[in-house]
């Protein structure tokens, strides 16, 4: 289980649901190159991830996709054709999770700038700008917690 965020182009008078599903519709097709203008974006967007994050992992496979990895806090920035998203998984609670959270939050304003997307966060289902850290630091420790309490650690 992670916590996730996705970057969408959203059009004027299109409903985040319509973006969402519409997302998912291409997902379903397969998958696809990255566009050259994703390319360009991760290609500066790396050397900014790794100021925030410090050492992480890369892979790529081909034309397709894209993967940056940041083994301490467990995000994971990912590219797969043109969907570009984070995910982070639910192992962190209170001041870690604040910590992680505001990496999170960093993370994504880098690709918002340098893609032109827009994170949005399904957990809430808003964008992520649009929501207060605290919210998703105490979402993720609740989800954390849940989780340790149902399976040990």
């Amino acid at each position: 289980m992670s916590y996730d965020i996705h970057f969408l182009r959203r059009r004027d008078g299109q409903s985040w649901d319509e973006v969402l599903e519409a997302m998912e519709d291409a997902a379903a097709e397969g998958g696809e190159a990255m566009s050259v203008r994703v390319l360009e974006a991760w290609d500066r967007t790396v050397p900014q991830a790794r100021t925030l994050l410090g050492a992480v992992e890369i892979t790529a496979d081909g034309q397709e996709s894209r993967e940056l990895s940041d083994s301490g806090t467990g995000i994971d920035l990912s590219v797969f054709g043109d969907e570009v998203s984070i995910s982070v998984p639910y192992w962190h609670a209170g001041d870690d999770a604040a910590a992680v959270v505001g990496k999170v939050f960093a993370l994504a304003a880098v690709v918002e700038k340098e893609t032109g997307l827009t994170a949005y966060d399904p957990q809430v289902e808003r964008p992520l700008m649009e929501t207060p850290p605290q919210g998703v630091v105490g979402l993720m420790s609740r989800i954390a917690e849940d989780l340790r309490g149902r399976y040990g650690g």
